[in-house]
């Protein structure tokens, strides 16, 4: 007589029958059978390994828990909204400026169906991509022509490799800067096939430096705007407009690249003045570049203004098609230009404005509406408070300008022992949310800036939900 099989393994359920189990239904229902079967395999796999541990045998309601957390996880999108209380409005790791509604309203429109993206209903004929913003930045640059490229690190490049390929380019050597993630000035020159030809130094560099390094093999001089760090002291540079006069002077173009972007003077938000395209521009500039994500309030995009015959240049460079942007990008950023001609509406739409135009007592106000629910979130262990901070501009732009702000303060009651841990951990949980709140550890607690949280009752409803 055969003995009875009594290994654990033999009561764990077949495929077919975990499939046909009316737990199945709607992981079926929402994922599909060919995933489900596969996360059922997973499942059974793991089970498995446990029992050879000596785990106990689960029963097929446990094992289709355990496959519908790993369909949820592997179907939920990796990127995600979160809620930006760091206290850096323009942050690059989160995705920088926020848009209007009235770009995301036209995002979705055209990434429905068909558009008009190179097509002239007019005419019937094909048409450019570049029609759909370039009398829009022409009107608020002053610029004869424009073009726009998928970032600014793009612009430049791109603006290099077609107007001094092979050629020399004199630039300041105080604006040798470092864009971020490790993309540098001079990197980039290189790649576009220019050649570098440093002028002055660190903090000097006068009008005579720039005139004796022209000659045959210069193709253009090219200004940075060092718009994530400053010098001060003992400095002198030189003015857009004398450059453009001696470029002007020698035949060739001038190019500015001011990376922040900002098209309105921010001096009325209380920051300190930000050179804008359309300065550069009266200035003589040729060519102009700067980013769309930044202080502009758009979306990621590299902007290049200027002449006709420069932008004309740019545009029959072969690398162009390869920057180029896709229909989405041009409506976000088509519908951000527009808000612009509405200068007295244009702070309480464009999301990026608000938050930096945003006063300390209102932040402060907010903090004190909100410490409650925070504070039954977080439980007895944590102490919450109100606390004065300063927000900071972030991805580079006006890097010493702090902005007076408000935050709610997390504190471990423990004491300092193991604070560090708690506060970690407290971190961990916050971005364990929904959706996930970013703030920051400084000074022995857990800092929730809010100088950016707009959707109040968001926030606040999924504390409530949340264990």
């Amino acid at each position: 007589m055969a003995l009875k099989n009594s290994s654990p393994l033999a009561a764990l359920p077949s495929i077919d029958r975990l499939l046909n189990d009316t737990g199945a239904d709607p992981l079926i229902a929402a994922y599909g059978r060919i995933a489900v079967t596969e996360a059922f395999r997973a499942a059974l796999d793991d089970f498995r390994k446990s029992l050879a541990k000596g785990g106990d045998a689960p029963d097929s309601e446990a094992i289709i828990a355990a496959a519908a957390k790993n369909l949820a996880d592997s179907f939920a999108p990796s990127l995600k909204p979160v809620f930006n209380l760091t206290g850096t409005v323009l942050h690059t790791n989160l995705g920088r400026a926020p848009l209007p509604e009235e770009a995301v309203a036209e995002v979705a429109a055209v990434s429905r169906g068909a558009s008009n993206l190179e097509f002239d209903i007019a005419s019937g004929r094909r048409g450019d991509r570049d029609s759909h913003i370039e009398d829009q930045l022409a009107e608020l640059t002053g610029a004869e022509a424009a073009t726009v490229v998928n970032n600014n690190a793009a612009a430049v490049m791109l603006t290099l490799n077609s107007l001094a390929r092979r050629k020399e380019v004199p630039v300041s050597r105080g604006e040798l800067v470092e864009i971020g993630g490790a993309f540098r000035i001079p990197d980039i020159m290189a790649r576009a096939g220019a050649k570098l030809v440093e002028v002055g130094t660190t903090n000097r560099t006068h009008l005579k430096d720039f005139a004796e390094a022209i000659g045959p093999r210069t193709a253009m001089i090219m200004k940075v705007h060092t718009s994530n760090y400053a010098i001060e002291g003992f400095t002198a540079a030189v003015p857009e407009k004398e450059l453009a006069s001696l470029c002007h002077k020698n035949g060739i173009p001038f190019a500015v690249d001011l990376g922040s972007g900002s098209l309105i003077d921010l001096e009325q938000f209380g920051l300190p003045h930000e050179p804008t395209p359309a300065e550069a521009m009266a200035a003589g500039a040729d060519v102009v570049t700067f980013s769309g994500d930044k202080l502009l309030g758009g979306p990621q995009a590299g902007i290049i203004v200027g002449k006709k015959d420069a932008i004309a240049k740019i545009r029959r460079n072969p690398l162009k098609r390869a920057l180029r942007l896709d229909k989405m990008t041009i409506a976000a950023l088509s519908a951000v230009l527009r808000l612009y001609r509405q200068p007295e509406t244009l702070v309480a739409r464009i999301p990026a404005l608000r938050a930096l135009s945003r006063k300390r007592a209102d932040i402060t106000a907010l903090c004190e509406k909100l410490a409650g629910p925070v504070r039954g979130w977080v439980g007895d262990a944590y102490s919450v408070t109100i606390t004065p901070c300063e927000s900071q501009v972030g991805s580079g732009a006006m890097p010493t300008r702090r902005l007076p702000s408000a935050a709610i303060a997390i504190s471990p009651n423990a004491g300092k022992r193991g604070a560090g841990s708690a506060l970690k951990k407290l971190s961990t949980r916050f971005r364990s949310l929904p959706v996930p709140v970013i703030g920051h550890i400084e000074g022995g607690a857990f800092l929730l800036d809010l100088r950016c949280l707009e959707d109040v009752e968001g926030f606040v409803r999924q504390l409530e939900a949340a264990p």
